[in-house]
């Protein structure tokens, strides 16, 4: 599960979503991208289950780039505790993804396969994302 090592302050303010991402827009290190249409908490968990489907069905062959990290503490307050007292404990840790945000990239296998790929991550996140490859994409013959 991805977390940081350690982090300045243990708990953070909620904070807002709105706009479009304005960094990681662009297919920068692979051929193919999962970018985000909507905004979200992505937890560490859903990220995990995203990149194990990926590479499950790719067979692990080619190669996988995470570019969303969850920084962010959540905390939750214990069952049936009474108002007041203080904010609870950090519980998880989520990515803020805002639209146009670059989730996921693949490279090293046919697009067929990496659209199917993607298909298999995005039914994990809570969020619609659309299959985006690079600009100067060629469809080249992969290595076997």
């Amino acid at each position: 599960m991805l977390m940081p090592k350690r982090v300045k302050y243990r708990k953070t303010q909620r904070g807002k979503m709105k706009g479009n991402e304005t960094r990681g827009t662009n297919v920068d290190f692979g051929s193919f991208g999962l970018k985000a249409l909507e905004q979200a908490w992505i937890t560490s968990r859903q990220i995990e289950a995203a990149r194990v489907a990926m590479n499950r069905f790719m067979k692990r062959d080619g190669k996988v780039w995470i570019r969303i990290f969850p920084d962010k503490p959540v905390t939750k307050k214990p069952a049936e505790t009474r108002m007041g007292s203080g904010k609870g404990a950090p519980e998880f840790w989520v990515a803020v993804v805002k639209p146009g945000r670059i989730m996921f990239e693949a490279d090293g296998i046919p697009k067929a396969t990496a659209e199917e790929a993607f298909r298999l991550a995005a039914a994990k996140l809570p969020i619609k994302t659309k299959f985006v490859t690079r600009p100067d994409y060629e469809a080249v013959e992969v290595k076997k």
